[in-house]
């Protein structure tokens, strides 16, 4: 029996799994921006861009969050198809 799902088609979660990375990017880049001045010895940011690079760790929670969607949905296609 074929799976009746298409290829290109976006399951569920993926959409949560996306906007993570993109977050967990920007958190990242945050990151390196906000370090860079103290292992070059200049004027180190604001206080705020420590905050931004916490972007990394919320990413991480959406994508995590858009993975157990997924399992979730899966399971539940599972039990239905049983």
């Amino acid at each position: 029996m074929r799976d009746k799902t298409q290829t290109n088609s976006a399951a569920a979660g993926d959409g949560l799994i996306r906007a993570g990375a993109i977050v967990f990017f920007v958190g990242a880049l945050a990151t390196l921006v906000t370090v860079a001045p103290l292992l070059l010895g200049t004027t180190p940011f604001p206080t705020y861009m420590f905050g931004l690079s916490m972007l990394m760790g919320v990413g991480f929670l959406i994508a995590g969050a858009g993975v157990f969607q997924s399992i979730a949905s899966g399971r539940r296609q599972a039990r239905e198809g049983s």
